[in-house]
């Protein structure tokens, strides 16, 4: 029995209560050996002994524990302990979903997006390791106090193979997918519909289907036409209209087929959000149809269980009973009696071509798989075989690891000559080509300690990289065994290696299990026969990984590719502020409030500025124009008439008037732009002489120019 403060495991220490389901108890704890505090999950007194819910509760154990991904809530250990099983899991402070959206009434359809979008990038981590969720609802979805989105609550889920593809196990009716009504074929796109009717309610508030009764509402799942978010909220984008509507599709065929297919189309909703880029398919027998009386009892039987959990009042609309950590609940077993919460079995005549179609293609997916293994059983005996035909001189140690990356194609390297060379000179050459390097030791009297006694590849043999070289080296005549320091602090790991006569080298790693400043591992490995003398390498942990993150350059972006780009490079979205900038166009991005290249935690908040285009001024102009000067108009005859033209450097003409009187008074107000020119024409007298020496009198016009300053209206 579980008590506050006790110790599970000699490492989890029981601070708290937080959460309950029908199977389980979870609790918050402290790791005392990472100093972290963790949520530990509890099988109930009453199962621990029922080998049926002892198996299921390691299945979900199994199933979570092969999730890694930041938006998923992680599993670090799995364990039992004097009938005691636990899981021990990544604690997330936070809240659910579905309290967000009952605090906020309804989000905004890029808050919705963004979040639709990590939530979709979890599902799919889990669908690419074949592992269904069928319970995705606000429930089991937590945004954390740094933003983070993250799915959890696998509870249900099970690895989907190829002869256990079918479950009868049912979500919560309100999100649930026609097909797990009815009790059918349940796969990746019955996740897909639950997150469209999720992405429902965070638009509207509300859940598309609501009733009386558990069986109402799976009827109307499998039987009503899917409504419209925007009946309800009509400034949603047609965009996201679409996608919701693909999603919720009555047959899965007319469906996303898959997570990263409805990821992308969320991405180019924040791009474009009124575009017409949703692709629906049209299977025309694919529509609504009556229910059955078989599938009406199958429904009964899947939803009874739900009836006697949950209470009617809990039906409605925004009424679902939460526990105070609702995404820790397990909700699959009957707290009456006690037995998981499972459809019943009943005749089901009449199975759809489609499920005739799938159970064909299962079958033969499960032959190609059993040829797989088989081939690949022979493949690893055949290399047993040849390892074990290598010479034997003692405890064989690899002193590297440089497998290669999966995706990168070993290259063909020459094997360098390394007898009768330095053991470390020999191995930093070997490891530089991408050779992994095994070394045994033997006693010589003859061979100085430390040098290379004999190679199993010859020099210039063509090999390729990631292959193993066997080395041979010589500890002397004083060869010790290598001491363990594995699991301690650094100061005690090099104190103990020293005395035993070696050399130390530290490389530093981050690790979840090991704290910072103990070793997680070292090379070559304890117990092994070396030579005095020799480099042993221990790797350092460093503390927990803390993920870090590049910060995009997002000035100049439209907003939303801003939007997407954080997204994209797991950042939250902080304030938008919108401001008018002379220097960037309206509707694109003209600061950040962290520097693009900084090194910040996944999930930063990044607040950015919107461009509302340059500031709208007014102008006003009070003219006072006075008769040209003689330094403007030497020839100028007072009481000849001028031409006054004013041009606003808009290229608006303001004034365009003539007169003989000075000074020329006018008033102008709301010009648009902060100045202008004003031109002034005279006529001019002017004498001239012709070729028979008469005086010749003619005019001609000049002008000459003034800057005008305006003065900016008060706003």
């Amino acid at each position: 029995m579980i008590k506050i403060g006790m110790t599970i495991a000699d490492r989890y220490e029981i601070l708290e209560k937080i959460g309950t389901g029908g199977m389980a108890d979870v609790y918050k704890a402290v790791d005392n050996k990472l100093s972290r505090n963790v949520a530990v999950k509890v099988l109930k007194q009453e199962f621990s002994e029922n080998e049926n819910f002892v198996s299921k509760f390691r299945v979900e154990a199994q199933a979570a524990a092969g999730l890694m991904h930041p938006n998923v809530v992680n599993v670090y250990d799995v364990g039992e302990e004097q009938g005691i099983y636990y899981i021990v899991m990544e604690l997330v402070e936070g809240i659910t979903l579905k309290k967000y959206i009952e605090k906020k009434a309804r989000l905004s359809y890029e808050e919705a997006v963004s979040i639709a979008i990590q939530v979709g990038m979890g599902i799919e981590a889990a669908h690419e390791k074949h592992i269904i969720h069928r319970d995705i609802k606000p429930q089991n979805i937590i945004i954390s106090l740094a933003g983070k989105v993250k799915v959890t609550d696998f509870g249900i889920a099970k690895a989907a193979t190829s002869n256990t593809i079918t479950s009868n196990v049912m979500g919560s009716v309100h999100y649930t997918s026609p097909e797990q009504a009815r009790g059918g074929y349940s796969d990746e796109k019955s996740d897909i519909y639950s997150l469209g009717i999720t992405m429902f309610e965070m638009l509207t508030g509300r859940v598309p289907f609501n009733g009386e009764t558990t069986v109402a509402i799976a009827i109307k799942h499998i039987q009503e036409e899917m409504p419209s978010p925007r009946e309800f909220v009509p400034e949603i984008p047609y965009s996201l209209e679409d996608i919701i509507l693909k999603c919720c599709e009555k047959s899965p065929d007319r469906r996303y087929q898959n997570m990263q297919e409805l990821v992308d189309d969320l991405k180019q909703c924040l791009m474009t959000p009124d575009a017409d880029f949703v692709v629906r398919s049209g299977i025309e027998e694919a529509g609504t149809r009556s229910v059955t009386d078989e599938e009406m009892e199958e429904i009964r039987s899947h939803t009874s269980d739900y009836d006697d959990y949950y209470p009617e009042d809990d039906h409605k609309e925004n009424t679902m009973r939460l526990a105070e950590t609702e995404y820790y609940d397990d909700e699959d077993l009957d707290e009456d009696d006690g037995y998981p919460r499972r459809g019943r079995h009943h005749d089901y005549d009449g199975p759809s071509k489609m499920e005739k179609i799938t159970t064909v293609l299962s079958i033969f997916a499960g032959i190609i798989i059993v040829l797989i293994i088989i081939f690949l059983a022979v493949k690893i005996i055949g290399n047993k075989l040849q390892s074990s035909e290598q010479p034997e001189s003692g405890s064989s140690v690899v002193v590297n690891d440089t497998t290669q990356n999966t995706n990168t194609q070993p290259v063909e390297v020459e094997m360098p000559s390394v007898v009768g060379t330095d053991f470390e000179s020999a191995r930093t050459a070997l490891v530089a080509l991408g050779l992994n390097v095994l070394v045994d030791f033997q006693e010589s009297d003859t061979i100085a300690s430390g040098t290379v006694i004999s190679c199993d590849v010859e020099p210039g043999t063509k090999i390729l990289s990631g292959s193993n070289v066997n080395l041979l080296v010589s500890s002397g005549t004083d060869s010790v065994e290598m001491p363990s320091v594995v699991g301690k602090p650094i100061s005690e790991a090099k104190l103990t290696l020293e005395l035993a006569g070696f050399t130390v080298n530290t490389e530093e790693a981050s690790s979840d299990e090991v704290p910072q400043g103990y070793v997680i591992s070292q090379t070559p490995d304890p117990g092994v026969m070396a030579a005095k003398g020799v480099s042993v390498t221990i790797t350092v942990s460093v503390g927990a990984t803390d993920v870090k993150v590049k910060v995009p350059q997002i000035v100049g972006l439209e907003e939303a590719d801003a939007t997407v780009t954080c997204i994209e490079n797991d950042l939250s979205i902080g304030h938008i502020t919108y401001v008018p900038s002379d220097a960037y166009p309206e509707g694109t991005v003209c600061s950040q409030s962290v520097a693009e290249g900084t090194f910040v935690s996944e999930g930063t908040l990044i607040d950015f500025e919107v461009s509302t285009g340059s500031e709208k001024h007014t102008y006003r102009c009070n003219l006072n124009i006075t008769a040209p000067t003689a330094s403007e108009a030497p020839d100028y005859i007072p009481g000849t008439e001028v031409r006054l033209r004013l041009v606003g450097s808009d290229g608006k003409v303001l004034l365009d008037q003539t007169t003989k009187e000075f000074p020329y008074i006018s008033n102008f107000y709301g010009i648009g732009c902060p100045s202008g020119v004003l031109t002034i024409t005279y006529t001019a007298n002017t004498e001239t002489t012709n070729e028979n020496g008469e005086t010749v009198h003619s005019t001609v016009e000049k002008s000459f120019t003034r800057e005008i300053i305006f003065t900016q209206e008060d706003t």
